[in-house]
């Protein structure tokens, strides 16, 4: 009788050497990847904080740059998860095979969705980390709450990578990856409230935003970058969790039926 797919992940420590594989992997290559995901953030922030900044010199009563540095900061936790997950971990698992290499060792395919979804967030966290050590260079945030900043990158790092694993569980090829990121990662990006604040927008949209997990972890990124405690920070940690654990059991009841038929 074949095991049903969508049953609860049945996790062990045995993830943890698989971690550990990724990340010897990618410490040959450690500094190319960090400068990588820092250049289009960093890009980014200067290139519209000081350009938009001469245009709007305020939002929201602080320096337009000092408002864009948070959104930056979870943008680059995203970017950095997201494709960590679809590409790196579509390599693993179909083109370089390692994943079926790795199942012949005693270790279940929970452990090593598992272990993915962690590195992705770990690596998550070292590229949002770095923008916010740029930031805090700059003089762009206060520093009061910083250190808060962190884990809250290393729960979006999660998230994302979780959402991500979805795609990488269905697609046939690396082209159906720019479908994901056409009709989700740059629209919600860009309603999210990294660029703008979201009360801007139609009622209708303004409402839609409320449900996308970037928008809370904008909400709580800003307050903390600008020296302020986040209102409503249990709903806004709330949804990115369970955003996490749902679509993380999605990803692995689909990566399930694709490996294990």
């Amino acid at each position: 009788m074949t095991p049903n797919p969508w049953r609860p992940p049945a996790l062990s420590r045995r993830f943890v050497p698989v971690w550990q594989r990724n990340f010897l992997v990618w410490r040959k290559l450690a500094l190319p990847s960090v400068l990588g995901n820092l250049a289009d953030p960093v890009i980014y922030l200067f290139g519209l904080g000081f350009g938009i900044g001469l245009l709007v010199p305020e939002v929201g009563g602080v320096s337009y740059i000092s408002f864009l540095a948070a959104g930056m900061v979870c943008y680059s936790t995203m970017n950095s998860a997201t494709f960590e997950v679809l590409y790196s971990s579509f390599s693993r698992m179909h083109v370089q095979r390692t994943w079926d290499a790795i199942l012949n060792a005693p270790v279940a395919l929970d452990d090593v969705v598992f272990a993915e979804l962690v590195w992705a967030a770990s690596k998550a966290l070292l590229s949002g980390a770095a923008i916010l050590l740029v930031t805090t260079v700059f003089g762009l945030v206060e520093v009061r709450y910083a250190l808060w900043v962190l884990p809250l990158i290393f729960l979006v790092g999660l998230t994302f990578a979780a959402l991500g694993l979805i795609m990488t569980a269905l697609a046939p090829s690396y082209d159906f990856f720019m479908y994901y990121f056409t009709l989700f990662v740059t629209p919600m990006m860009l309603v999210s409230g990294v660029f703008f604040p979201t009360d801007q927008l139609p009622p209708l949209l303004h409402a839609v935003t409320r449900a996308l997990p970037l928008t809370h972890a904008v909400e709580v990124a800003r307050p903390l970058l600008l020296g302020r405690v986040p209102q409503d920070v249990v709903v806004h940690l709330g949804v990115l969790a369970g955003y996490a654990v749902a679509a993380f059991w999605v990803a692995l009841a689909l990566t399930r039926k694709r490996l294990l038929k």
